[in-house]
């Protein structure tokens, strides 16, 4: 009789520790789940960045622009 019991103990103990695990492995997933959409946002928004630089870095008025100020600033160099 108290084989069954002590059986019986054994297996409710399992079954409660199982499910202590399962809600802190779905509580960890929901927390890794929200981590990695902070993160996904966050390279997006860089993502962003990086394509204004790089339209910046390749416009060619402002290229243009740029070579027209090293001139002025050769220009007034010569003139001091």
């Amino acid at each position: 009789m108290y084989s069954v019991l002590l059986i019986v103990a054994i297996i409710l103990i399992g079954v409660v520790i199982s499910t202590m695990m399962q809600k802190q492995n779905k509580a960890e997933t929901q927390k890794s789940n929200s981590e990695k959409d902070a993160l996904r946002r966050e390279i997006g928004e860089l993502k962003q960045r990086i394509q204004t630089l790089e339209r910046i870095a390749t416009d060619k008025s402002r290229r243009l622009a740029d070579k027209i100020d090293a001139l002025d600033e050769k220009t007034d160099d010569k003139r001091e």
